[in-house]
């Protein structure tokens, strides 16, 4: 792979190491995700949109906990505006819906909201509390997704995987950036 692609798909500067971490993951989640679609009667396009939604989010989890990604999300030039942003760029629920037939506009619309909201939660408290926020709207968020939205069972990994990816990878800063704000 290119060094420039690298450095859009994972980040400027990432490691050897960091890079076979997101692509190892973001293919291992793609290929579970789609043994999953292909023991359903779904359409063969709504698999091949899952595999696809799955690559960028196991990818994505971990990407954004990388140091060199931290580096470029979380520099001097970003705001809370910048990352409510890239939060809510993530429409993939509604994707889901569109594609999955038993993916309801109900549950992707409440996936949605609970993850921008959560986020927008994250994005303005304190330095001090913010990782322990996120955590606890992330554990909630979990509970919610698990226990009372109804995903088809081959999706269920879904939410969970979003909400880690946006709240817990994307919206904290590394902890040694955190400690010097507070």
């Amino acid at each position: 792979m290119t060094t420039s692609l690298n450095s859009f798909l994972v980040a400027p500067e990432a490691t050897r190491s960091e890079s076979l971490t997101v692509y190892t993951t973001a293919l291992a989640g793609a290929a579970l995700a789609t043994v999953l679609m292909l023991s359903t009667d779904v359409p063969l396009m709504a698999t091949v949109v899952v595999a696809l939604l799955a690559l960028d989010l196991f990818g994505g989890a971990v990407v954004n906990a990388t140091r060199s990604a931290k580096r470029r999300f979380h520099g001097p030039d970003r705001s809370a505006r910048h990352h409510l942003g890239f939060v809510a760029a993530h429409i993939q629920p509604f994707v889901l819906a569109l594609v999955v037939p038993d993916f309801t506009w109900t549950v992707a619309a409440a996936v949605y909201a609970m993850a921008l909201a959560s986020a927008t939660v994250i994005a303005f408290t304190p330095a001090v509390l913010r990782r322990a926020i996120a955590f606890a709207l992330t554990a909630l968020g979990l509970l919610i997704a698990t226990s009372l939205l109804t995903a088809p069972g081959e999706l269920t990994w879904f939410a969970p995987v979003l909400l880690v990816k946006l709240l817990l990878s994307h919206m904290l800063p590394e902890e040694a950036k955190e400690q010097a704000a507070t």
